[in-house]
């Protein structure tokens, strides 16, 4: 296992919203998050995969 991190689809990101406020995400690539300005969350990208579940997601502060 490299440790690098896997590439993550774009058009599959854009597709995705929060799923507490329903709004627009923003990736951070370098954290491997998807974030979301509204609730104050970042949700994890694990093994590539968007995990998009609240109580999964770290508050912003």
């Amino acid at each position: 296992m490299s440790g690098a991190a896997p590439d993550i689809d774009r058009h599959m990101l854009e597709s995705l919203v929060c799923p507490v406020t329903q709004g627009r995400l923003s990736y951070d690539a370098a954290a491997q998050e998807l974030i979301s300005a509204t609730a104050h969350l970042a949700f994890p990208i694990r093994n590539g995969i968007p995990i998009m579940i609240a109580s999964e997601a770290r508050e912003l502060e």
